[in-house]
C-alpha cells in the first residue's frame, strides 16, 4: 500500500492532456543516475578498444583529428565511405578532449544511453504516469541488449535516440494542445509548441540521417504515413511545418552528402561516393548483394525471438503485458457499445460510433505510434540482411509499451482476491526465479569444477574454438569456454551466481507480498549486478578480443616509428593496433571488407602487400614487425607457418593464438 501511495499511478484516461507537467521527482532522477553510474560509468575505461568494428570506427574519428577532413572518413589511411559522419564527429571531439583512450570512445556511448533513458522517462511521463516513466527508464538502463550493444562503437544507440526524439516531436506537433514542460523544454519552446516540436522533429530526423543514412527516413516516414492514415490526421499535416521543415532538414543533412560526393570520385569502375553510399550501402545491402558480401541474414523467427534475450529480464513480462492490453481492448470495446447511461447502443448507433475518429488521448496515440514503428522495423530487417543490433531502435518503444502495460496494472495489489493478471504475473516471477536458479546452478558447477585450476590471464589460449555461429553472433565465444578458461572468470561468475540465486527469489517474494514496485526494483538490481559481472568477464576476454597489448609491445620495441608494422589479413583482425599506435600499418592480402572500395581510389596509399611481396621483403630494408591474427583459413595458416620456419623470423609476443614476429633479432 505504501509503495503505491509514494508513486501513484493514475490512468491515462484520468489525465488532462493540457495539464502542466510538474518537475521530475528528485528520487526518480537520483535512482536513475545511480543505476547509470553503476552500469555504464564504471565501464568507461575498460576494456581497451576491441578489434573489428570498435577500433575500426575509432580510427575513422582519429583520422579526422589528424587530417582535419570532416567530410571523408578514413580508416588506416584508406577512404571509408560506407558510414554517415555524425558518430565520428562526436567521437573525434571526445578524442580531442580526452586523448587517444578507450574512455574517449566509450564516454559518448554512455551519455547516449543516459539520454535514451531520460527521453523514455519524459515521453512515458507525459503519456502515462510518473510510475510508468520510472519503469521505462529503469528498463532501458538494465536491459541486456542495451548494455551489450554499447560495448562497441557502433551508431545504433545514437540512431535510436534521434529516431525516438523525432517520433516524440512528431506526436507533439500533431497534438498542440499538449503542454510540453519537463526539463528538456525551455520557456520559449512551451509557447507555440506545435511549431517548435515540428522543427525539433525535422532536426532530429536530419541528425538521424547523418548517423546511419537513409534507413532513418524509411523507418520514420513509413511509421508516420501509417499513423496519419490510421488516425485520420491528414487535415493536420500543416502542423508538421512541411515546407519550412524540409528546408531545415536539407540545410542540416544535405551539405555533407554533397561535399562527400564532390570529393570522392573515380573509385572502382568509375564509381564514387554516390554509388557506393546510396546504391551499394543502402539498396544492395537490403537485397543481400552488397559488395563485398560480408553480412549474414538470420532467419526471421530466430531474429525476432532473440529480442527475448536483448530485452531480458523485462521481456519475461511480455505475456502479462499482452494480457493487460487485451483486457484494456475489451474494456474499450465494452465502453464503445454503451451510451452515457450504460444502456447498450442500437446497431446503427454502434456503426456510427465505430466510424468516428479513434480516441485522441496522448497515451493512445503513443501506443499506436510505437506499435507501428516497432512492427515496421522488425519486419524490415526480417527481409534485409541483418546484424543482431540492427533493431536497437525498437528497444525503447518496446520497453515503453511494456512499462505502460505493467505500471497501471499495479492496483491489483490492493485486491485481496487473486485475478488472472495476478496469476500471470506470479508465473512470470516464478519463471524468472527458475531461470535464475538454472543460471546460478550452471555457474556454480563451472566454479566447482575449476576450483583447483590456476588462474590464467590469457583466457583466449584456453578456449575450445567451437566456432558457434561462425563467430558472427555477439556471444559466440562464451560457447568456447572450458574448465581452465572458466578459472579466469571466477569473480564475475561468482557475482552473477549470487545475483541470480537471490534476486529473482526476493522479487517473487515481494510480488507475493503485493509490493510490485519493490519487486521491479529488485529485478533491476539483479540485472545490474549481472551486467557488472558481464563487464568484468568482457575485460577478462580483452587479451583475445583486443590487440592493445601488441600495440604496446610495438611501441616499446620501436619508439621512433622506424619499423614497418604489418598486419596479416584484413585490418579488422587487428584494428586496435593502428588506433593505439596512431599510425598507418601495411596489410598482407588485406584488400577486403572495409578496405576494398577505398583502396581503388587513385590516391590510396600503398599499404597493400601480397604474400609473395612480403616474403621477398622479409629481412631487407627497415625492420618488419608482423602481426598474425588467430583463426586464419588453412591456406593462409600454411603461408604463416612457412614464414615462421624462416631463419629470419623471431617471435616477439604470443597471446590468445595471436603472434607478433619480426625479421631480425633485437639488439641487446
Amino acid at each position: 500500500m505504501s509503495q503505491l501511495q509514494v508513486l501513484p499511478t493514475p490512468s491515462a484516461a484520468t489525465q488532462t492532456i493540457s495539464e502542466p507537467a510538474s518537475r521530475w521527482p528528485l528520487p526518480h532522477v537520483l535512482l536513475l543516475l545511480a543505476f547509470w553510474l553503476a552500469i555504464f560509468a564504471t565501464s568507461l575505461t575498460t576494456p581497451p578498444l576491441l578489434d573489428d568494428a570498435d577500433a575500426t570506427h575509432a580510427q575513422a574519428a582519429q583520422s579526422m583529428l589528424h587530417t582535419g577532413d570532416l567530410v571523408t572518413l578514413h580508416v588506416n589511411g584508406i577512404r571509408y565511405l560506407e558510414k554517415a559522419p555524425l558518430p565520428y564527429w562526436i567521437a573525434a571531439l571526445s578524442l580531442k578532449l580526452f586523448g587517444n583512450t578507450a574512455f574517449a570512445i566509450h564516454f559518448p556511448l554512455a551519455l547516449t544511453v543516459l539520454a535514451l533513458a531520460l527521453l523514455g522517462y519524459a515521453w512515458s511521463r507525459r503519456a502515462f504516469s510518473p510510475r510508468t516513466a520510472l519503469y521505462t527508464a529503469l528498463f532501458v538502463l538494465t536491459s541486456a541488449g542495451v548494455f551489450l550493444f554499447t560495448r562497441i562503437f557502433i551508431p545504433d544507440a545514437l540512431l535510436s535516440l534521434l529516431l525516438a526524439l523525432a517520433l516524440y516531436a512528431f506526436l507533439l506537433a500533431l497534438d498542440p494542445t499538449t503542454n510540453p514542460g519537463g526539463p528538456f523544454m525551455t520557456r520559449s519552446l512551451r509557447h507555440g509548441w506545435g511549431g517548435n516540436a515540428a522543427y525539433l522533429m525535422w532536426t532530429a530526423l536530419a541528425l538521424a540521417v547523418l548517423t546511419k543514412g537513409l534507413v532513418a527516413l524509411v523507418f520514420f516516414f513509413a511509421t508516420a504515413i501509417v499513423f496519419i492514415a490510421w488516425t485520420k490526421s491528414i487535415p493536420h499535416l500543416h502542423r508538421l511545418r512541411p515546407f519550412s521543415g524540409i528546408l531545415l532538414f536539407l540545410f542540416i543533412a544535405a551539405p555533407w552528402h554533397i561535399l562527400a560526393g564532390i570529393r570522392n570520385t573515380n573509385g572502382a569502375n568509375g564509381h564514387g561516393f554516390f554509388w557506393f553510399y546510396f546504391i551499394n550501402e543502402h539498396v544492395l545491402r537490403f537485397l543481400g548483394r552488397r559488395i563485398p558480401q560480408d553480412f549474414n541474414k538470420l532467419p526471421a523467427a530466430l531474429y525476432w525471438s532473440l529480442h527475448l534475450v536483448w530485452l531480458f529480464p523485462w521481456s519475461l513480462f511480455t505475456p502479462a503485458a499482452i494480457l493487460i492490453a487485451l483486457r484494456k481492448r475489451r474494456e474499450r470495446q465494452t465502453a464503445l457499445e454503451l451510451d452515457a447511461t450504460g444502456a447498450r447502443l442500437s446497431r446503427l448507433e454502434l456503426i456510427s460510433r465505430r466510424k468516428s475518429p479513434p480516441p485522441a488521448t496522448f497515451a493512445y496515440r503513443t501506443v499506436l505510434l510505437l506499435s507501428i514503428f516497432s512492427a515496421i522495423v522488425l519486419f524490415f530487417f526480417s527481409l534485409s540482411t541483418n546484424q543482431e543490433y540492427y533493431t536497437f531502435p525498437v528497444y525503447l518503444p518496446l520497453l515503453i509499451l511494456l512499462a505502460a502495460a505493467l505500471a497501471p496494472s499495479e492496483p491489483w495489489a490492493l485486491n485481496p482476491k487473486p485475478s488472472l493478471l495476478h496469476r500471470t504475473l506470479t508465473l512470470t516471477y516464478a519463471t524468472f526465479t527458475l531461470i535464475g536458479l538454472a543460471i546460478a546452478a550452471a555457474l556454480t558447477y563451472g566454479l566447482w569444477t575449476s576450483r583447483h585450476l590456476p588462474f590464467v590471464p590469457d583466457i583466449g589460449a584456453l578456449l575450445a574454438h567451437r566456432n558457434v555461429g561462425n563467430y558472427t553472433l555477439s556471444m559466440s565465444h562464451f560457447f568456447d569456454l572450458t574448465g581452465p578458461s572458466f578459472a579466469a572468470l571466477r569473480l564475475p561468475a561468482s557475482m552473477a551466481a549470487i545475483a541470480f540465486l537471490l534476486g529473482p527469489g526476493i522479487a517473487w517474494f515481494l510480488h507475493t507480498r503485493r509490493k510490485p514496485f519493490a519487486a521491479i526494483l529488485t529485478i533491476a538490481t539483479t540485472s545490474t549486478l549481472f551486467l557488472i559481472a558481464a563487464h568484468i568477464a568482457l575485460v577478462r576476454f580483452a587479451p583475445m578480443l583486443s590487440s592493445q597489448d601488441f600495440a604496446a609491445t610495438i611501441q616499446r620495441l620501436d619508439p621512433t616509428n622506424s619499423a614497418e608494422v604489418i598486419l596479416y589479413g584484413d585490418q579488422a583482425f587487428g584494428s586496435s593496433i593502428p588506433f593505439y599506435l596512431d599510425r598507418h600499418v601495411s596489410l598482407v592480402d588485406g584488400r577486403s571488407t572495409s578496405m576494398l572500395f577505398g583502396s581503388t581510389f587513385p590516391d590510396a596509399p600503398p599499404l597493400f602487400l601480397t604474400t609473395t611481396q612480403l616474403f621477398a621483403q622479409w629481412g631487407t630494408g627497415p625492420r618488419k614487425i608482423l602481426f598474425v591474427p588467430p583463426d586464419l583459413d588453412p591456406a593462409r595458416r600454411d603461408q604463416v607457418d612457412q614464414l615462421l620456419r624462416s631463419p629470419h623470423t623471431f617471435l616477439l609476443k604470443e597471446t590468445s593464438n595471436k603472434a607478433l614476429i619480426t625479421d631480425r633479432p633485437l639488439s641487446p
